[in-house]
Formats: C-alpha cells, sequence, structure tokens
C-alpha cells in the first residue's frame, strides 16, 4: 500500500532519472504513490523499475536537456519536477550550468508546484574546478527561473550498488598493498535512501522546503584512510595502505583511463562536509544512516569464500 502523501496521484518528472541517484529517488516516489516520468537520454537504463509501478503509474521518455523542446515535452502535465542530472565530462556549463535554468523557467511557466534540484557539496561560482563552477552556475540559474526550487547538496552518495564503495572494494579484495590518495581528506558520505527522502521531502512539503538549500552529509565524517581500513575490514582482509602525496596523486588523475579523474581528485582533496551553520537532514526532519550499518553486509561478496568464511576471515583481520 503506497503511503499517505501529497503526491499520491500526482506527475513527477525525473529528469535524469535513470541515473544511481534516480532509481533511488525513483522508489521513494513510487511508494508515495506518485506517477513518474523518467525524463534522460537512455531511459531503458531503468527498466528494472517496472515491477515496483502499477500500471500506469511510470512513464519513461528519451529527453535532452540541453533541447529545450524536449525539456517542454517533458514537463507536460507534471506537477512536480526533480532534476538529477549531474557529469563529470562533456559540456558541464550546458548540461549542469544552463539547462538547470531551462528547466526552472519552464517549470515556473507550466505552473509546476515543486521544484527540486540536485546540486552538490562544493558547488562554488570561483572555483577553478569546471564541475564545482557548472554546479554553482546551475544553482544561480534555478533560482533565476524558479525563486521557490529547492536545491540539496549531497557529499558523496554511497549504496550498496554505487561506483564508490565497490571501486575501493574491489581493488581492496584483489591487491595486498593499495595507494590512498587524499588520505586525509574528510567526507561525509551519505546514503543513497536518506538522499531520496530528502526528495520526496522536499517535493511533499513546497511551503515549507521551498526557496532553501541544504547539504546533505551523513551522521559522521571519516577520512579517506578510515573507509579503505573500514572496508579491508568489513571484508576480513589484511592490507597494507600507502598515504600518497598529493602531487602523485594530482599527475595520477591526469593520466588517461584512471579510476579518478582531475575533477574528482580536484574535488576530493579538500574533502566533501557539511559546511558549519547549513541547513540539513535536520531541518528536513530526516535522521541520515552511518555507513556502519551496511558495511559489514555489502562486503560479503568480496570476502574470501564469500559468507562461508566470514567470521574466520574477520576474525584474522581483527587480530591483524
Amino acid at each position: 500500500m503506497p503511503r499517505s502523501s501529497p503526491l499520491s496521484g500526482q506527475l513527477v518528472t525525473l529528469f535524469g532519472g535513470s541515473g544511481y541517484i534516480g532509481n533511488y529517488v525513483a522508489q521513494a516516489l513510487l511508494e508515495r504513490g506518485a506517477r513518474l516520468r523518467l525524463a534522460s537520454r537512455a531511459p531503458y537504463k531503468a527498466q528494472g523499475l517496472k515491477p515496483l509501478a502499477n500500471l500506469g503509474q511510470l512513464q519513461f521518455l528519451p529527453c535532452d536537456i540541453t533541447n529545450e523542446a524536449h525539456v517542454a515535452a517533458a514537463l507536460d502535465g507534471a506537477s512536480h519536477v526533480v532534476n538529477l542530472v549531474g557529469a563529470f565530462d562533456g559540456d558541464l556549463n550546458a548540461v549542469m550550468g544552463e539547462a538547470p535554468g531551462t528547466i526552472a523557467r519552464l517549470a515556473a511557466a507550466a505552473g509546476v508546484a515543486a521544484l527540486v534540484h540536485i546540486s552538490a557539496i562544493g558547488a562554488d561560482a570561483a572555483s577553478p574546478i569546471p564541475y564545482a563552477k557548472s554546479k554553482a552556475l546551475g544553482e544561480s540559474r534555478v533560482r533565476e527561473g524558479f525563486a521557490k526550487a529547492t536545491i540539496l547538496r549531497p557529499s558523496i552518495v554511497f549504496g550498496k550498488d554505487d561506483n564508490f564503495l565497490n571501486l575501493f572494494g574491489g581493488m581492496i579484495a584483489t591487491l595486498p598493498v593499495l595507494p590512498v590518495f587524499g588520505p586525509e581528506a574528510k567526507l561525509q558520505l551519505v546514503y543513497a535512501d536518506d538522499v531520496a527522502e530528502a526528495v520526496a521531502t522536499a517535493l511533499e512539503h513546497p511551503e515549507k522546503h521551498g526557496g532553501h538549500t541544504y547539504e546533505l552529509g551523513g551522521p559522521e565524517q571519516l577520512s579517506m584512510m578510515d573507509i579503505h581500513e573500514r572496508i579491508a575490514q568489513a571484508q576480513g582482509r589484511s592490507r597494507r595502505f600507502i598515504a600518497m602525496p598529493d602531487g602523485l596523486s594530482a599527475a595520477f588523475a591526469a593520466m588517461p583511463g584512471t579510476p579518478m579523474s582531475r575533477d574528482q581528485w580536484a574535488l576530493l582533496k579538500p574533502g566533501s562536509t557539511v559546511a558549519p551553520g547549513a541547513q540539513g537532514f535536520a531541518e528536513l526532519g530526516i535522521e541520515p544512516k552511518p555507513l556502519g550499518l551496511f558495511l559489514d553486509k555489502w562486503m560479503l561478496r568480496y570476502r574470501k569464500h564469500g559468507r562461508f568464511g566470514a567470521e574466520n576471515e574477520r576474525a584474522k583481520a581483527r587480530k591483524a
């Protein structure tokens, strides 16, 4: 049974809804009885959501958000809108800077009741990092076009199927010695389900959350070294981690084909934590969940012998 919600029966357009965070947001909205229109370049990637929706509750729409006609079509009849689009390559100003403004302007003209825009901690118009600068431009354009939009700035988002924990999980399972880039960088990892709840809450209550910006971080700050060590412990493995100097880390990120881009390294170095005094989960009435609630279970598949050797391996790692 769908939970009682002001979104029940409402048509919500999710721009970028076929992406990683979009999957969690879609599930949160489907649970509330909303009708969803997933608008993205590759909507087929979200086909796995079909079993979670009732007949007529879910629609897939190919959409290029840099094309105003595509955006207008995606907004047709929608009462609520979420923009989840993000990228680390391509024309970032077009995709994350100007396009959000188009969405906001057309949504306002269409009489949309609520708009939630996903930005990121670290968005900064004065930043030399293209990603951070484009995110800040997007926020500005959204405010110009839809003054009562809610802007959410999550830290690095983690989940069972993410590209963060699983990247390091795979490396730690394979290599006995690993370099750690930005070992002292503090991250306030935030659970994907909690970000989805924040989106849904903001959509449900635009009278309360419209016009506000919220920074979303988990309940603890962990260094990159802490995260590596926790992953190794959850796998029951003893590993040697080497703290890498910034110069070597930057040089590695600049090389083609590496798992970390130049922008990602530049964003990682100063960390990703909620700014002092910023509004966040507390103002949204949400208690964020810590990484520790999930890590042991999620790292099962990386353990030697899987669940059959889990306890013995973990005991050895604790003694090491």
